[in-house]
């Protein structure tokens, strides 16, 4: 097993002898064992000074704390900087009437980002080069694949999670759950960290609960498919990298077609723009391009956190008829807050502020 995530951190470049890392461990058994990796990895060389981050969402009583004391006690054991912080998730979702994973997910990046600044800080590495370091593991790919396939997905969603997203980088998503466990119960008793109870790790016991999405795909659905293919973890996380290989060449595919169909308007030179044009010719472009080159245009305006509806992009598109030219006179509202409009010089996407401001008529 640790060859092959070895494997995974050299074939996808994720980090290097010289690179900080910020391990994300919540006491479960895959990011408890994610810490003792981690550990052993910087022992012998190969990765860079590590930290271990642990958030607690206060969601769970004392069990909470539990899991809190473990991790701390793990990092002690380890001899690995230590990180923690309390997030009020559940007033923060009646605050704002978000869902309380989501917003605690985005709390715990959030954390994840300011440990890894004062690490790098520390050892004086610039935080680009630093990386943050999260446990998730073939089972988890799987379950996201199964998901999106419920709900549905947009272009490249079927490759389900990537190695690396930006400083974010997964180095188990080779290895299964079980692989991590037994790992972890492998551990000489002389050597492991237990809990309070004696547990090598901390079960959280919302994960059985099926009225949650992932836990209803994770203990409903997947145990099915693993009846007819015993070896599905490692069938379908080879079919995700096919997709994924493809994905990417897609993508510098509709990369280049960007170059010569799209115009950034306006702005302030540094990622801020005013507006983006999709020039004619971008109607003679491959519709599977064109969805992807539609897709990085949202993202620029709403970011990489907002979610991209499917609307919105079949909306934006058809503002070009069947033979690729820019219907004049098109005008679409997309994303609540984005204005499409077309004419004889291309497709305009801008803010709806920005389109107004336009539109209104000059008054003396």
């Amino acid at each position: 097993m640790i060859d092959a995530i070895e494997k995974t951190i050299r074939t996808q470049g994720l980090f290097s002898a010289a690179t900080p890392v910020i391990a994300m461990v919540s006491g479960g058994s895959d990011s408890t064992a994610l810490a003792y990796l981690i550990s052993d990895l910087y022992k012998r060389g190969l990765v860079g000074q590590p930290a271990i981050l642990h958030v607690n969402h206060l969601l769970r009583g004392e069990d909470a704390y539990a899991d809190q004391r473990f991790v701390e006690k793990l990092a002690a054991r380890l001899e690995i900087p230590f990180f923690s912080c309390e997030i009020d998730v559940a007033a923060l979702a009646k605050a704002t009437g978000g869902n309380e994973e989501a917003i605690g997910r985005n709390e715990r990046y959030l954390a994840a980002h300011e440990a890894l600044e004062s690490l790098c800080r520390h050892v004086m590495i610039p935080i680009s080069e630093g990386r943050i370091v999260t446990a998730h593991t073939q089972d988890d790919r799987v379950e996201n694949f199964y998901m999106r396939s419920i709900v549905g997905t947009g272009p490249g969603g079927f490759r389900s999670m990537l190695y690396a997203n930006g400083p974010v980088v997964r180095p188990l998503l080779d290895v299964s759950r079980r692989a991590l466990r037994d790992f972890v119960n492998n551990i000489p008793a002389d050597e492991v960290v237990v809990d309070e109870e004696g547990n090598r790790w901390r079960e959280d016991a919302t994960n059985a609960h099926t009225d949650r999405f992932r836990a209803f795909v994770r203990h409903e659905i997947i145990p099915k498919a693993k009846e007819r293919n015993g070896q599905l973890l490692d069938t379908l996380c080879r079919t995700m990298n096919l997709i994924a290989d493809e994905d990417d060449f897609l993508d510098s595919l509709a990369s280049e077609a960007t170059e010569s169909n799209l115009k950034w308007i306006g702005g302030d030179g540094e990622g801020s723009f005013d507006g983006c044009r999709l020039l004619p010719s971008f109607g003679a472009v491959a519709r599977p391009l064109q969805r992807r080159m539609v897709m990085a245009v949202l993202e620029a305006f709403i970011g990489n956190e907002g979610r991209i509806e499917s609307a919105s992009i079949e909306a934006i598109l058809s503002a070009f008829d069947e033979e690729g030219a820019p219907i004049s006179g098109f005008v679409a509202n997309v994303q609540g807050n984005l204005a499409v409009s077309a004419n004889k010089q291309g497709v305009l996407v801008e803010p709806m502020a920005v389109f107004r401001a336009r539109r209104k008529p000059n008054r003396a």
